[in-house]
């Protein structure tokens, strides 16, 4: 049984049941209700997905968005970004506001360093 929440007033009901089956632990639900548990969790995951927007509105569309979104997921400022990508500050700075074109080598610290997806990186270059 697939479970669909078409409202915000079903989406609270299913969080309040989930919550409620949570604070009781695991260990005391049966079956059953672990099944349960597991369709509403992700029946209000994607209702959270599509109809509350909870994922970015939209991808990255240049090197720059998508360089500002793993700072932001990773939690480092600009200058750590530099140094992990073995650059000096400056040179990264002027590529992020535009001043500089991103070279091979910068390219390649993305998809090397932070996993950046290299058809992307080469596409928006």
């Amino acid at each position: 049984m697939s479970i669909i929440i078409q409202s915000k007033k079903e989406y609270h009901a299913v969080m309040v049941e989930i919550y409620r089956m949570m604070d009781r632990g695991e260990d005391d639900l049966t079956a059953e209700e672990l099944r349960s548990l597991a369709e509403m969790t992700v029946a209000a995951e994607r209702f959270e997905d599509e109809a509350m927007a909870s994922f970015p509105l939209r991808k990255p569309k240049s090197i720059r968005e998508a360089e500002e979104l793993k700072m932001f997921e990773m939690k480092i400022t600009q200058a750590k970004l530099a140094e992990m990508l073995g650059m000096a500050k400056s040179k990264l700075s002027e590529i992020l506001t535009g001043k500089r074109q991103p070279d091979v080598a910068f390219l390649k610290a993305l998809h090397m360093q932070l996993k950046m997806d290299a058809a992307f990186l080469l596409e928006h270059a």
